[in-house]
């Protein structure tokens, strides 16, 4: 897709019609040029490149703006909008251009020809030239310089140097056929391989993928609408039927989705990008779809379909490896149950009101932990050798304590007016002060105990200047 006159185009939306034409200018050397042009100067005989003198003798009347170069390139990533629901692999063609893989998408609107014409109307207030072909290099060619054969096209869509140009025009060398025709060997030694590799491309003899703005999702379902879709109640069905096609892929891939994006397109060009999260992989459509359910009511801002849907897309946009897992007789549903309880209440809360610990690596117990939101993927961690209590005291409690030796494990430890006679101690575990911050703690050692009544504790001894200070900072369960 090209758009010759965008820049000239994007100003002169909802302009009247009697308006004069409009020219997009700018200081280049030598004085004003015209950069770009609207459709009817075009018609009128003017070109980028011009001089503004020039393009004032023509056109008396003509009305001018300054060069915008980067609110053209917005409204291009706005068009970008407008044909994400043709296909979700798109990217930008300099200058003023978009090129659409349409590879597995064009039975969605009846074929090649229908997708073509449905683009052709959405954008039918624009002048658009484009093409449809094999190869990106093949389609960008025919839509730049026109024609149905690509050997018919002039050289410059090869668009070569300057000096390979007239080297070219000089040999008699004007259409790609005559290119074609000659031997790749001796082409490539006058005017260098790039162009041969052009040339191959743009014949499409090989093919260079594309880099799209956004990457491709691994899964996609859509549905097009020959009428438009005004009743949202239905959405729950066409998602039911999406999912169901969705799950089969990604079980036959063996994978499982952990983010699902859905997009609903209107006839009057909006877009709405909707998405739902997962703490685990899925792909049982029913688990999903009672996800969406969750994520549909929930909203603050309900769908307004307008004029109707004329396109829905319902993209797995993050994927991992999922094994088969056993579902009954001995299988643990305990686990999945509680998974999917957290997908519900993040799904129905909102992601960051949902969390849980992940282990830091550092060597305070007190900073051993961050929340961080369940839907999150877990950190690989080594868990530690030594048991750690599942209650910690943030800061840890001052105890009055006994031991044999100045270095030994505590005998007796006074925590809240009571005695504790120590009958096992294990230890010590030295813990070593993080030197590097700022508010470094002195070196702990570490003993765990257990009192005559059972009850088990930890407590750390921290050599202060000048007596050893004994603290507790934990009580096992």
């Amino acid at each position: 897709m090209h758009f010759p006159h965008l820049a000239a185009e994007r100003l002169s939306r909802g302009r009247d019609d009697a308006a004069p034409p409009l020219a997009v200018t700018a200081a280049r050397a030598g004085g004003m040029r015209v950069l770009a042009v609207d459709a009817r100067a075009a018609a009128l005989g003017l070109w980028p490149g011009m001089t503004l003198a020039d393009a004032r003798a023509r056109i008396p009347e003509l009305a001018t703006a300054p060069a915008d170069p980067a609110a053209d390139a917005a409204f291009l990533l706005r068009l970008v909008a407008l044909c994400e629901r043709y296909t979700p692999v798109i990217a930008l063609d300099d200058p003023n251009g978009l090129l659409l893989d349409i590879t597995g998408c064009a039975h969605l609107w009846g074929g090649e020809g229908a997708l073509h014409a449905a683009i052709r109307r959405r954008f039918a207030r624009m002048t658009l030239r484009s093409a449809i072909a094999g190869t990106a290099d093949a389609a960008r060619a025919l839509a730049r310089f026109g024609g149905d054969d690509l050997r018919d096209l002039p050289v410059a869509a090869l668009e070569p140097s300057p000096r390979a140009a007239r080297a070219l025009a000089q040999a008699g060398l004007r259409r790609l056929g005559d290119l074609a025709a000659r031997p790749a060997a001796a082409l490539a030694a006058r005017f260098g391989m790039g162009l041969v590799q052009r040339l191959r491309r743009v014949l499409g003899e090989e093919d260079a993928p594309i880099t799209p703005l956004r990457p491709p999702p691994d899964f996609t379902a859509a549905r097009v609408f020959a009428e438009p879709l005004t009743r949202t109640e239905a959405l729950a069905t066409l998602l039911a039927g999406m999912l169901e096609e969705l799950c089969a892929a990604m079980t036959a891939a063996g994978m499982g989705g952990r983010v699902f994006a859905l997009a609903l397109f209107r006839t009057d060009g909006t877009a709405r990008e909707l998405v739902v999260e997962s703490g685990r992989p899925l792909r049982d459509a029913a688990a999903i779809l009672r996800l969406w359910r969750e994520r549909l009511d929930g909203l603050e801002e309900p769908l307004d379909p307008g004029f109707g849907y004329d396109a829905l897309r319902l993209s797995v946009a993050r994927t991992e490896p999922l094994a088969a897992t056993q579902t009954g007789l001995a299988g643990d549903a305990a686990a999945g149950d509680v998974a999917a309880l957290i997908d519900v209440l993040a799904t129905r809360l909102g992601r960051g009101r949902v969390l849980r610990f992940e282990p830091c690596a550092t060597h305070r117990p007190e900073r051993a932990a961050r929340r961080i939101p369940a839907l999150e993927p877990p950190t690989p961690w080594q868990p530690m050798d030594a048991p750690r209590p599942l209650q910690l005291f943030d800061p840890p409690r001052i105890v009055t304590a006994m031991a044999f030796m100045p270095d030994g494990p505590p005998l007796r430890f006074r925590w809240k007016g009571r005695v504790h006679d120590v009958t096992l101690a294990e230890g010590p575990e030295r813990i070593a002060p993080e030197w590097w911050r700022a508010d470094a703690v002195p070196a702990r050692d570490y003993y765990r105990v257990e009192d005559a009544q059972g009850r088990r504790f930890w407590l750390f001894r921290e050599d202060g200047d000048d007596a050893p200070r004994w603290f507790l900072h934990g009580v096992f369960a």
